[in-house]
């Protein structure tokens, strides 16, 4: 009974710790969305002349009346509305590798999570996380075709962290907690609670996850959903059109996602491709001042916006021109909301869909701040729009709802790109409001997840659990557990005779150079150990012809060739002792055969032979 209250007792503590750190990731996404409500109408609204659609359920807080007039009616306030991402680029490079400059600038806001629990033992400072949540605030309410998904997972796990160092809680609990407020900084912007629990265990694997952190990414991400939605409001971020559900349940229907998410495929790679070449340019070919590197990023997306709205859009069209400028400026949040609602025609969806890989290549790979989730939803919405609109004049009797192509490509495309299936499948879920997409969208991911390989828009992420540094001890252990001492020892091993004299082994021990020596009989069976110190005290006492069987030690610890590599280390670290002698026997009474000798350096040795087998196999 003892027990079980002290496990019901810890158990309490530990979810009452989850629930803390989910109110308090939800009070900084707050604050992070009132900094972006504020920052994006000042730059785009009062500086640009233009109003960016949002998603149906987002508040809003603040709003600027045009200095100059709306951009749209103007062709030279849509150049300066195409400059706004340049000078707010300007504005972040100086902030970001000037002024207020952060460890890892080259990583991007969920990569600094990723590489926080890896690599740093879950430690991210809070510096690090406010510091990169204004570069953030930056990039993004200026234009910089960015989402503030990464930056909200970078900053509850900052907010985890700091709360978890605070608690002094062990390494092993702080990784859980980093992981798990992660996933609630995501729920709480995107009002995806299990999108966001499965955001924080997946992203930070290629093909695994962090398991044991299901139960706190739950917890954190319920409670952060929850508070936030005193802030943000109640109900889910976007709203969608009716859909026929039977229809969509139909053989041929389904065959169709399935193509939906093959056709993900080149897109995504390309998208990940394209990121690590412009990165490489701009941080490695191009010799100009870092600081300097995201305005001239934002100054190539304006161009790219205004050759797409001359192409796309010849005879001026407002609306037309708001989807464009709504695909191109920002995360997408209001471009999705109007394919959802199947307000963009076909050629807006197709240039989009390439448009964006380019635009959110140039933010992040220049140097500019905030994430790529929200960026490949958009992508692969616009992708998936497009590919809907083409069925429906193809197929008009099957796909009667193109729209809906745009949301399951949505989560097929971040599926893939992010190597995080379950997140994207929970959060389509969760955005249309029932679970009778789930199969359309998992016949779409699944194709796009198996088929994009190693590719990855988080360049951090491990393939597996057992390669990340978080967990390479506990898998270390597993290996010795399978390896047994016949596999290891060193068979050729210097012995002293019983008989010799102590003269004799003290000559026979400086001609060797070891240490310790097995003293063995006539037979090969060992009587004792002996060490040169032993040796050296007899010679002091006048002892030089006495024999070496009478002052060894005869008590000694042992290993037998059936023991696993685990259990002798365990030996070595009770009793202090680098090396022990291999015997032939079962037990350890009687007499003993002596086979050879095992050392630390011979079981680290066999450990990195299996590990370089293993890792091979693997690849």
């Amino acid at each position: 009974m003892a027990g079980e209250a002290r496990f019901l007792g810890t158990w309490a503590k530990q979810t009452f710790y989850y629930a803390i750190a989910g109110i308090l990731v939800a009070l900084a996404i707050a604050g992070f969305f009132l900094a972006l409500n504020f920052f994006s109408p000042l730059f785009l609204e009062l500086l640009g002349g233009y109003y960016p659609p949002t998603p149906e359920n987002e508040p809003h807080f603040f709003a600027f009346t045009p200095l100059l007039g709306d951009a749209f009616t103007n062709p030279l306030l849509l150049v300066l509305l195409a400059l706004i991402p340049a000078f707010g680029g300007l504005i972040c490079g100086l902030v970001k590798f000037k002024l207020l400059p952060v460890e890892k600038p080259e990583l991007h806001e969920t990569d600094v999570f990723i590489d926080g629990f890896h690599n740093e033992k879950g430690v991210i400072k809070g510096k690090t996380g406010l510091m990169r949540g204004v570069y953030s605030v930056l990039t993004i309410g200026s234009g910089g075709s960015a989402g503030r998904e990464g930056p909200s997972a970078m900053l509850g796990a900052t907010v985890g962290s700091v709360f978890s160092r605070f608690l002094k809680l062990d390494v092993r609990e702080r990784r859980k907690i980093v992981s798990a407020a992660a996933g609630a900084g995501i729920a709480a912007i995107f009002k995806s609670p299990l999108g966001g629990a499965f955001f924080g265990i997946e992203t930070l694997y290629k093909r695994d996850m962090e398991i044991e952190a299901l139960v706190p990414a739950i917890i954190c991400s319920i409670t952060a959903y929850i508070v936030s939605c005193y802030f943000l409001g109640l109900g889910h971020l976007y709203e969608i059109g009716e859909y026929d559900t039977a229809a969509l349940l139909k053989p041929f229907s389904l065959l169709l996602f399935l193509a939906l998410g093959l056709a993900c495929v080149p897109f995504v790679i390309a998208f990940a491709k394209l990121l690590e070449i412009i990165r490489s340019f701009f941080f490695g070919r191009l010799k100009i001042p870092d600081y300097l590197k995201p305005g001239i990023g934002g100054f190539m997306i304006g161009i790219l916006f205004l050759i797409g709205y001359l192409i796309v859009n010849p005879h001026h069209g407002v609306e037309r021109g708001i989807g464009i400028a709504s695909g191109i400026f920002g995360g997408g949040y209001g471009f999705i909301q109007l394919t959802f609602y199947g307000k963009l025609t076909l050629s807006v969806l197709v240039f989009i869909a390439v448009a964006k890989i380019i635009a959110t290549a140039l933010t992040l790979g220049s140097g500019g701040s905030g994430g790529s989730f929200l960026p490949s939803l958009t992508m692969g919405a616009a992708l998936g729009g497009a590919i809907g609109q083409a069925l429906s004049y193809f197929f008009p009797e099957t796909v009667g709802n193109p729209w809906v192509y745009s949301l399951i490509g949505a989560a097929a495309f971040f599926g893939a790109a992010a190597n995080a299936p379950l997140t994207a499948l929970f959060i389509v879920c969760e955005i249309s409001g029932s679970y009778t997409l789930f199969v359309p969208t998992l016949l779409a991911i699944i194709p796009a997840y198996s088929l994009v390989g190693r590719w990855t828009i988080y360049p951090g992420q491990y393939e597996l659990r057992k390669e990340s540094p978080a967990h390479r001890r506990e898998f270390m252990i597993d290996i010795l557990e399978g390896i047994k001492v016949k596999d290891a020892y060193t068979k050729d091993v210097l012995v002293i005779p019983a008989d010799k004299t102590v003269k004799e082994g003290l000559h026979f021990a400086e001609r060797t150079g070891h240490i310790t020596y097995p003293v063995v009989d006539k037979e090969g069976k060992m009587v004792g150990i002996t060490t040169i110190v032993d040796l050296e005290k007899q010679r002091e006492i006048g002892a030089d012809y006495r024999r070496i069987r009478l002052i060894c030690t005869k008590d000694v610890i042992v290993a037998y060739p059936e023991e696993f590599l685990e259990d002798v280390l365990h030996k070595m670290d009770t009793y202090n002792i680098g090396r022990l002698p291999v015997v032939k026997g079962g037990s350890e009474e009687g007499e003993k055969e002596l086979l050879g000798i095992i050392s630390r350096s011979d079981i680290i040795r066999e450990h990195c032979r299996r590990w370089s087998r293993i890792k091979m196999e693997s690849s």
